[in-house]
């Protein structure tokens, strides 16, 4: 199913995500504008219909059945997700939704049904594969110059300044689904997935919590995955620490030879060759470039770059992680 421009959005969730995704929809005014906006808090609700000019709902349910909306984009707490895409969905409406996907394997297969039953168009909002370093990064692993694929890893780390005042919902598993893994951690294990090339079928984890002992789930955690590839990736992510100067953001090893970046710029070093190849680029707004995509994938009906198979499959990785760290063994990922 394609869209006529402008795609008219009706936004989930009008909290601080929602600052990044109304950002980016104001860079693309002629293809698309928000229309409505759902959030149950009052005071988050009447700020944003006054902002953008929307139609308001408390509850988002109701929104999912405006006639006046085409897609809907959830930037909802992590524990809301599941039931906001399977609404969604069961309006025909096209999702673009924040991560993660969803909390639970069963909760997966809910949000695979619906959106197959519906035949909406879902789209995980995995931001940093627009980086331009990720995308050429890509590109060269896609053209055969690194040939297979040997080890893939991922680093994202900050010192995150929660404290018991300010983390709301993040702070209890039962809302977030966990700690800083399945939040920030989350972007580096699609960015692994990603690059790897396969799919997850092996994890070993372990977690820690190092400086946020008020949380209920993990400050940071440090993982391996074994794709079906024969690739292996490794992850460290953390609210605790920066990462060291120097670290990369992510790196790729394979036969013919290796690339690496801090993010911004793409080193590729290839055997055969005795010059290091090097590609900068200008930052952009990866929100930006996420939201201009979702759009073109409903104006043309190119598949997202994530779907719902990927969002499963990643969160089959998080799933997996957190299982090994409870039993100190490498765990099977749920089949995507």
């Amino acid at each position: 199913m394609t869209v006529t421009l402008p795609v008219r959005i009706g936004l989930i969730g009008g909290g601080g995500i929602a600052n990044a995704h109304l950002k980016g929809y104001s860079t693309i005014p002629d293809r698309a504008r928000v229309v409505a906006i759902a959030d149950a808090n009052p005071e988050t609700l009447a700020l944003r219909t006054e902002e953008i000019g929307a139609k308001g709902y408390s509850d988002f349910t109701e929104l999912v059945q405006d006639p006046d909306v085409d897609a809907v984009d959830i930037c909802l707490p992590h524990h809301l997700h599941k039931p906001a895409i399977v609404a969604a969905a069961g309006a025909g409406k096209h999702i673009l939704c924040e991560k993660p996907l969803c909390l639970t394997a069963e909760e997966a297969a809910e949000v695979r049904a619906a959106v197959d039953a519906a035949g909406v168009t879902l789209m995980c909002a995995h931001n940093q594969l627009f980086m331009p370093a990720v995308a050429k990064a890509k590109e060269v692993i896609d053209s055969g110059a690194l040939g297979d694929v040997y080890e893939v890893r991922t680093t994202d780390s900050f010192f995150n300044d929660f404290d018991p005042e300010n983390m709301g919902w993040r702070a209890h598993t039962a809302t977030s689904g966990g700690g800083e893994y399945i939040d920030t951690g989350y972007h580096p294990t699609y960015l692994l997935m990603h690059l790897s090339g396969g799919r997850p079928k092996q994890v070993f984890s372990m977690m820690s919590t190092h400086r946020l002992k008020f949380m209920e789930g993990e400050d940071s955690a440090q993982v391996l995955v074994r794709f079906d590839n024969g690739s292996v990736g490794q992850l460290v992510t953390s609210w605790a620490y920066q990462a060291a100067p120097g670290t990369d953001r992510f790196s790729v090893v394979g036969e013919k030879g290796s690339l690496s970046s801090d993010g911004s710029t793409l080193r590729v070093k290839l055997r055969a060759e005795d010059e290091e190849q090097v590609f900068a680029a200008e930052p952009i707004d990866t929100f930006a470039a996420e939201i201009a995509d979702f759009v073109t994938c409903l104006e043309t009906g190119k598949r997202p770059l994530n779907t719902e198979e990927e969002g499963i499959a990643v969160l089959g990785i998080i799933l997996a992680a957190y299982e090994s760290a409870r039993t100190g063994a490498a765990a099977e990922v749920m089949s995507a």
